[in-house]
């Protein structure tokens, strides 16, 4: 599938020639707008958002900007409404913390509701969802190589997640499966009920209209290639960073076994999964959209378009 993503990039988008020679480019000073810039990433669990979050702590001191952990009580990823408007009130009014990059896993959080001025730069990635649940599955049960001496909270249960899916376990179940949705859902009930067609539905509009990129745990590097051309002032650098493979931008979790052909099958006869895997697939597909309308292919690898657009016929004239 990767090389069919790669070829549409390759087919789909045009190569551009440089209008103007790299000395007579020059990028505008920095805005008052920029600096003000706030990024929330809603991370959903088990989707590399460490291997991501470490890039941006990795970065913050480089590119001069704040970034800041959300975490809430038990991970509960729904606020209640008196601390929605602490935090919109935060987020927005905070001037010490900004530029910044807000991550956690909470559910997007709509701040027009709430009458304040300006809005943040929402963006995430998504995995597919049987995919996740295994790895979320052996992560409770045997941590992972960032902190491997934190006892996690099913240690020593020793059922393989194939084992979990033929006795009809709680934690393999497919209702485990519905948190891709709800995270992009948002702060509604409707969101959080299991199986709901609206809540998907809603995930599919926040997702193209509210969040600026959703990247694939698939595809993370071509994810943070974008970012970096997007929003330079936070994510220059952020390419060869992952590149380079240091540890602090790895996770892997502890005991992993992939799931048999059975498990999966019976896992997929569930309507949650088609409904989470149409979420996923509907990311997917503007994900690729993004991408082969941002990069051309060159020798098996991928280079970022130059800017394909200018202005003309400018009026008044000026003398």
């Amino acid at each position: 599938m990767y090389s069919a993503e790669r070829s549409m990039a390759r087919h789909e988008v045009r190569e551009v020639e440089q209008r103007q020679t790299r000395d007579t480019l020059r990028d505008p000073p920095l805005s008052p707008d920029i600096e003000d810039l706030v990024i929330i990433y809603n991370r959903v669990p088990k989707t590399a958002s460490t291997s991501f979050t470490n890039i941006a702590y990795d970065l913050c001191a480089k590119n001069h900007f704040h970034v800041l952990h959300i975490n809430t009580t038990k991970n509960n990823p729904v606020m209640s409404l008196q601390d929605q408007m602490r935090f919109v009130r935060n987020v927005t009014s905070w001037r010490e913390m900004k530029p910044g990059f807000y991550h956690g896993h909470v559910a997007y959080l709509d701040f027009t509701k709430f009458g304040v001025k300006g809005k943040p730069v929402y963006i995430n990635i998504v995995r597919d969802p049987i995919e996740r649940l295994v790895s979320y599955y052996y992560f409770l049960r045997f941590g992972d190589d960032y902190r491997p001496g934190l006892r996690r909270r099913k240690q020593g249960d020793k059922k393989t997640f194939d084992e979990c899916v033929s006795s009809g376990g709680s934690d393999c179940a497919p209702e485990k499966l519905w948190l891709q949705i709800p995270f992009f859902c948002g702060h509604y009930s409707e969101c959080w009920n299991v199986g709901s067609r609206w809540a998907l539905e809603q995930a599919k509009l926040n997702l193209v209209n509210e969040y600026l990129l959703v990247g694939l745990t698939e595809e993370l590097e071509d994810f943070i290639m974008l970012l970096e051309a997007a929003l330079p002032r936070f994510f220059t650098g952020a390419t060869q960073l992952y590149r380079t493979g240091k540890k602090s931008h790895l996770r892997k979790t502890s005991e992993k076994k992939p799931p048999s052909k059975e498990s999966i099958a019976k896992l997929q006869q569930s309507n949650i999964w088609k409904m989470e895997n149409e979420f996923y697939e509907f990311a997917l597909e503007q994900f690729q959209f993004v991408r082969a309308h941002s990069v051309r292919e060159k020798d098996g690898d991928l280079y970022l378009l130059a800017q394909n657009f200018f202005y003309e016929k400018i009026y008044p004239k000026v003398n």
